[in-house]
């Protein structure tokens, strides 16, 4: 049962993470192509912009640490390494999708390579802390009661 809920941890953590990355996505490129029409005309203008690609390294590396946290909190035991795990999956995944994507700026998904191992981590951290901030609170809990 461990070895399944680990394993459904680190699906629905990608999900999470590619669920929110296109929802963003959907909503900010128009807004942008919108806001700055001489610089972004059209998608393949967004596509190739510097600042679009910081701001989509930026929206992304959020969304990585939802997914890594989600992955984190459905596998319920070792929270930095089922997000460590998400996030190594998601590397093969960018490197699949680079090799697919060929018009893409390649620096895109080099960047997302080289941090998203480490910004998975951040949300395994997160759990791992959140789990930590539980259990001193529930053996505070159990402290007050017996003094009772």
């Amino acid at each position: 049962m461990a070895l399944l809920r680990s394993i459904v941890g680190v699906v629905v953590g990608i999900i999470v993470l590619t669920i929110a990355s296109f929802a963003i996505e959907a909503v900010a490129d128009p807004i942008l192509m919108h806001m700055f029409p001489n610089a972004l005309p059209n998608r393949a203008a967004l596509e190739q912009n510097l600042a679009a690609s910081i701001f989509l390294f930026f929206y992304t590396s959020l969304c990585l640490v939802l997914g890594a946290y989600v992955a984190a909190w459905i596998a319920g035991r070792a929270p930095v390494l089922h997000a460590v795990i998400m996030g190594a999956v998601e590397v093969v995944l960018t490197f699949i999708a680079m090799m697919h994507f060929t018009t893409l700026p390649r620096r895109n998904f080099i960047v997302s390579m080289i941090f998203t191992i480490p910004v998975a981590w951040i949300g395994g951290a997160l759990r791992a802390r959140q789990l930590r901030w539980q259990q001193d609170a529930a053996a505070r809990s159990a402290g007050l009661a017996t003094n009772l």
